[in-house]
């Protein structure tokens, strides 16, 4: 564990409540998406010519800032990019990006699943190294666990279902509603303290992505960022770990594999 903010050791022992992105802090199902992300823009943005480098790094610095957000509002900037640049004569809504891009998405992670679903891949090879483990142990601490992720509603409860750890969110699993920014992780964690009557410091919230990272700090919860090697499914990945603490977390972790020393830690030790 790395603590980048010396001052949250004075918070830590008070934690109840944990809210975990899903998507690279628990599953890895969905390993890669960039890799269909970021083409994905590029040919809409500029379709039948290679981009230029500075759209190209426009492109992949907008993704890098934007993990963990809900889906639909990364096809909205998409959308607004298309039209900015003005070399697609045919644009598309933002739903249409989303559409497409999910279907690719889930073209490429089919096999994956697939493979876990029929119980020819053990779940936890899909699964950051000692997360189950993790999660089951700060629910047997009384720990209330919540699931929230920018992937779609009914995708996140299907993948969890898959991997097996739904039961530990005992139905509290919140993947993106196009219709409504209700699971807005915003949202979320401003909802999971007002109805339990939180402190900041009663909420420790995990996650990958920046996202969640700004959204825990803004709320005066732990942030906890998950900087794992997704091939590995453990040890550090330095790219998210400075995407990490650019957003602002307290402290860092490569992996779930020494959990009990985290939960150790969140409860004060």
């Amino acid at each position: 564990m790395r603590i980048l903010n010396p001052a949250v050791e004075a918070r830590v022992g008070k934690t109840r409540h944990a809210l975990f992105d899903f998507d690279g802090t628990i599953s890895l199902l969905r390993a890669g998406w960039e890799e269909v992300m970021i083409p994905l823009m590029l040919e809409m943005i500029s379709p039948g010519r290679p981009p230029a480098a500075e759209l190209e790094a426009e492109v992949r610095a907008y993704v890098d800032h934007s993990t963990g957000i809900l889906t639909i509002r990364q096809m909205e900037w998409l959308a607004e990019a298309v039209a900015r640049h003005g070399l697609n004569t045919q644009p598309l809504s933002a739903a249409q990006y989303k559409a497409i891009y999910r279907a690719r998405l889930l073209e490429r992670i089919r096999a994956r699943v697939e493979a876990v679903a029929a119980g020819r891949t053990p779940p936890d090879e899909q699964m950051v190294a000692g997360a189950r483990s993790f999660l089951a142990a700060l629910a047997g601490a009384g720990v209330r666990l919540y699931l929230a992720s920018g992937t779609d509603h009914a995708d996140v409860l299907r993948e969890a279902e898959i991997l097996g750890v739904a039961g530990c969110f005992e139905g509290r699993i919140y993947g993106a509603l196009d219709a409504s920014e209700a699971h807005d992780k915003e949202q979320v964690v401003r909802r999971i303290l007002a109805e339990n009557h939180l402190r900041g410091d009663e909420l420790v919230v995990f996650g990958d992505g920046p996202v969640e990272m700004r959204v825990a700090v803004e709320a005066g919860a732990l942030a906890v960022g998950v900087a794992s090697d997704e091939v590995k499914r453990a040890g550090w990945n330095e790219v998210k770990a400075a995407r990490l603490q650019r957003a602002g977390a307290d402290a860092l972790i490569a992996d779930f594999e020494h959990g009990e020393e985290l939960s150790e830690w969140l409860a004060g030790g």
